[in-house]
C-alpha cells in the first residue's frame, strides 16, 4: 500500500496507528478476458482427479496366501467387533471362508452370527444352503432340526427339509418331517405340499388321510369341499356324498352357503340322482337369503329346464319364488323390495286378483316413524299401483282412489312426495278433469308448498294456455318462496317470453332489493344474460358497475371484460381490466385476486392477436413464489402449530431489482451472440 493511502493517527498513549483503507478502482472499463461460469465448470471437469483404483494382486506362493487370507480375517473380524449387529458382514465372511473351503471356520462363523439374532431366518438358510451345497448332508440335517426346533412356525425351513430328503430318495424321512410338520397346523400351502409328495409317490390312502386330517384341523366349509372333490377325484362316489352330509352336520349355519348348495347338487346331478339334487336346491333356496343365492337360482333353474316338464317348470319357479318372497317378508314386513318383487311375480301372471292382493299387503305395512326417509322407497308401492290400475286395469276411477288413499295418509306437516301430487294431477289431466286437478295442485299448495310442485303446476297451465293464471302462480309462488332465486328468475324469464320486458326488468329489480335473497348472484347472472339476449348492451353495463358497487370480486370484472370483448369492444374490455387492476394494487391481501386478473386478460389479449398489448401484459405478469408462514389458530396466537407453505406473487413494481436483472441477463445474452458470430 502506498504512503498515500494510509492515514497516521496517534492514540492516547502517543502510539502511531495507521488507518488501512482499500485501494480506489483505477479502471472501470471491463476485462478483454471474461470468466464465464460455462469456462469454470470446463475447467474443473478437465482438471478433475481421476479415481484411483488399486492395483490387482495376484498370489503366487503359500506365504503370500497365508497373509492374503489373514490380512481379510483381520478386516472381517475388526468390521464384526464394530457392526455386530448387522448380520450381512457375518454372512459375507462365512462365504469367504467357503471359498476358502475352510469350513470350519465359516460354521464357527454363523454359529457366532446365530448367538447375535439366532431368529434370523436368513442366516439360517445360508448356513443349511452351505452344507447342502457342499454336501455335507449329515450336517445339514443337524442345522435343519436345530432351525425349526427354534421356529416351528417358519414353513421355508419344512418345506427345505422336506425337498432335500426328498431328492436324496429318503422317501420315510420326508414323509416324517411333513408329519412333524402337520402336527403344528399349518397353513392351506402345506398341507397341499403333503399332499402333492403323497401323490408323487403314488399312495392314494395316505393322500386321504392327509385330507381328512386337514379336515379336522380346519374344520370350514372350503376344506370340506376340497376333501370331497378329492374324494370325487379318486371316484369314490360314497365317500364323496358322505363328506357333502357331514358337511353341513358338523358346521350348520356356517355350510348354509351357496356354493355348499351348487356343490352337492351338481354332484347328485353327474351321478343321476335328480331327486336328491332337486331336493338339495330346494333346501338351499329355502335356507338362504335372495341376495347372496342368485348363482344358486340359476343353476336350480337351469337344472329344472334340462330334467323338468315345461308347465311344471314355470309353475314350480312362480311357486318357488312366490314362496321365496313370502319367506323374506315374513321375516321382515318392512322389506319393501321384497313386496315389489312380489308385486312384480304376480303381475306376470295376469291374475289382476292375485296382484290386487299383493299390493293392498304390502301398501297396509305403514312405515313406524314419521320421517321420509323411512317412506321413499314404500310411497313407490302406491305409485306401482296406480299405474296398473290405470294402464292394465283400465279401471281409471280405481286409480283415483288409490291416490287419494295415498294423499290422506302420508303426514303432509312433516313432509311430503312431490311425485304423488303431480302424478295424481297428470292422471286427472289424461282424464280430462281439469277443475280436479286444480283443485289438487292447490291443495298441494296449501298444505306444503314445493318448488317442484309450483313448476309442474305452472307447466300445465301454460300448455293449456293460461296465461294469466300462470302469471298468478308465479306471484304466489314468490310469495311462499320470497329468499329463492328460482321463482324470481322462472317469473321473469315467463315475462320475457311473452314480450314483456318492462315486466321482466321489474321483476329482476325487485329481486336485487331483497337483501336476504339465497344466492344473489343467481339473480345478477340472469338479469345480465337476460339483458345480452335482448342486446341492451348499455343496462348491462349499468347493472355490472351496480354490481362491482357491491363487490369487487375478481370474477365479476373477468365477467364484465368478457362482455365487453363479445360485443367486439376491445376499448371497453381494456379500459374494464385497467380498473380491476387499479383495484387491486397496492393490497397485499388480494395479490392472488390480481394475479388471476392479469392471467385472464393476457389470455383475451392473445385471443385479440394484438402482440403490443399482449407484450404489455406480459411484463405486468407477477412471479409466482412459495414462501413459509406460521400457522395461527383463531383465538389463541401465542402458541406454535409450525408452519404452512402458500403461495405468493411478487409483481414488477415490487421486486425493482428483478427488472435489472431481466436486462443484464439480456444484455449477456446479447454479447454472447456477437462472440459466436465473431468466432464463427
Amino acid at each position: 500500500m502506498s504512503i498515500a493511502e494510509q492515514k497516521f493517527m496517534v492514540d492516547a498513549q502517543g502510539r502511531n496507528l495507521v488507518e488501512m483503507r482499500p485501494p480506489g478502482i483505477q479502471n472501470n472499463q471491463p476485462n478483454d478476458i471474461q470468466i464465464t461460469a460455462e469456462q469454470l465448470l470446463k475447467d474443473a471437469e478437465i482438471h478433475q482427479t481421476k479415481e484411483i483404483r488399486p492395483p490387482q494382486q495376484r498370489i503366487m506362493d503359500e506365504a503370500e496366501l497365508q497373509e492374503y487370507k489373514f490380512r481379510k480375517r483381520i478386516l472381517f473380524e475388526n468390521r464384526v467387533r464394530r457392526q455386530r449387529n448387522y448380520l450381512g458382514i457375518w454372512i459375507r465372511y462365512a462365504q469367504f471362508e467357503e471359498g476358502l473351503l475352510e469350513f470350519r471356520r465359516a460354521r464357527s462363523i454363523f454359529e457366532r452370527a446365530l448367538e447375535v439374532d439366532p431368529s434370523n431366518i436368513g442366516v439360517w438358510m445360508k448356513y443349511i444352503e452351505m452344507e447342502m451345497r457342499h454336501k455335507f448332508i449329515n450336517h445339514a440335517r443337524n442345522v435343519f432340526e436345530r432351525a425349526i426346533y427354534q421356529m416351528p412356525r417358519i414353513d421355508q425351513f419344512w418345506f427345505k427339509y422336506s425337498y432335500m430328503e426328498e431328492v436324496l430318495g429318503n422317501y420315510q424321512a420326508a414323509r416324517e418331517i411333513f408329519n412333524r410338520w402337520m402336527t403344528w397346523k399349518p397353513e392351506e400351502k402345506a398341507w397341499m405340499a403333503f399332499l402333492r409328495f403323497e401323490e408323487r409317490m403314488g399312495e392314494r390312502e395316505n393322500q386321504r388321510q392327509i385330507m381328512y386330517k386337514y379336515m379336522e384341523a380346519f374344520p370350514k366349509l372350503k376344506v370340506y369341499l376340497k376333501v370331497a372333490k378329492f374324494e370325487i377325484k379318486q371316484k369314490a362316489w360314497e365317500s364323496a356324498r358322505s363328506i357333502y352330509e357331514r358337511t353341513l352336520e358338523e358346521l350348520g349355519q356356517e355350510a348354509l352357503k351357496e356354493e355348499y348348495f351348487i356343490d352337492f347338487g351338481k354332484f347328485e346331478i353327474r351321478n343321476k340322482e335328480y331327486e336328491r339334487a332337486r331336493e338339495i336346491f330346494r333346501f338351499g333356496l329355502k335356507n338362504i337369503a335372495k341376495d347372496k343365492a342368485y348363482q344358486l337360482y340359476q343353476d336350480y333353474l337351469a337344472f329344472e329346464k334340462q330334467y323338468g316338464e315345461k308347465d311344471e317348470i314355470d309353475q314350480i319357479i312362480l311357486n318357488k319364488r312366490r314362496i321365496f318372497y313370502k319367506e323374506l317378508i315374513s321375516q321382515n314386513a318392512y322389506n319393501y323390495d321384497a313386496w315389489f318383487d312380489l308385486a312384480n311375480l304376480e303381475m306376470s301372471t295376469k291374475d289382476f286378483n292375485r296382484i290386487r292382493e299383493s299390493f293392498e299387503a304390502a301398501i297396509k305395512n305403514i312405515p313406524p316413524g314419521n320421517e321420509k326417509r323411512f317412506w321413499r322407497r314404500y310411497i313407490y308401492l302406491w305409485y306401482n299401483y296406480a299405474v296398473f290400475e290405470e294402464l292394465e286395469a283400465n279401471n281409471i276411477q280405481k286409480a283415483i282412489e288409490i291416490f287419494e288413499r295415498a294423499i290422506q295418509l302420508v303426514p303432509h306437516q312433516q313432509f311430503t312426495f312431490s311425485k304423488l301430487w303431480i302424478l295424481y294431477a297428470q292422471l286427472l289431466v289424461r282424464n280430462k278433469d281439469i277443475d280436479k286437478m286444480r283443485k289438487v295442485y292447490g291443495l298441494a299448495i296449501g298444505l306444503c308448498p314445493n318448488i317442484k310442485i309450483f313448476q309442474e303446476y305452472i307447466q300445465i297451465e301454460l300448455q293449456l294456455a293460461n296465461i294469466d293464471r300462470a302469471r298468478i302462480l308465479y306471484q304466489r309462488f314468490i310469495e311462499i318462496f320470497p329468499d329463492n332465486p328460482i321463482p324470481w328468475i322462472k317469473f321473469a324469464e315467463f315475462e320475457n317470453d311473452l314480450e314483456e320486458y318492462e315486466r321482466s326488468e321489474l321483476i329482476f329489480e325487485l329481486a336485487l332489493q331483497n337483501n336476504q335473497m339465497n344466492m344473489p348472484e343467481t339473480i345478477w347472472r340472469a338479469y345480465i344474460d337476460n339483458q345480452i339476449k335482448l342486446q341492451n348492451y348499455e343496462k348491462v353495463r349499468e347493472l355490472y358497475e351496480k354490481l362491482l358497487e357491491r363487490s369487487k370480486h375478481v370474477k365479476i370484472w373477468i365477467s364484465y371484460a368478457q362482455f365487453e370483448l363479445s360485443i367486439k369492444s376491445i376499448t371497453g374490455f381494456r379500459a374494464v381490466m385497467q380498473r380491476g387492476e387499479k383495484c387491486y394494487i397496492g393490497k397485499p391481501e388480494l395479490k392472488e385476486e390480481r394475479a388471476i386478473l392479469l392471467e385472464q386478460w393476457k389470455d383475451m389479449e392473445i385471443e385479440i392477436g394484438d402482440e403490443q398489448e399482449i407484450k404489455k401484459i406480459s411484463d405486468k405478469q407477477p412471479t409466482k413464489t412459495i414462501k413459509k408462514r406460521k400457522i395461527k389458530l383463531l383465538g389463541d396466537e401465542s402458541e406454535d402449530f409450525g408452519y404452512e407453505e402458500y403461495y405468493d406473487y411478487i409483481f414488477p413494481e415490487e421486486n425493482p431489482q428483478q427488472k435489472n436483472l431481466g436486462m443484464l441477463l439480456n444484455n449477456a445474452k446479447l454479447w454472447k451472440q456477437q462472440q459466436e458470430q465473431r468466432n464463427g
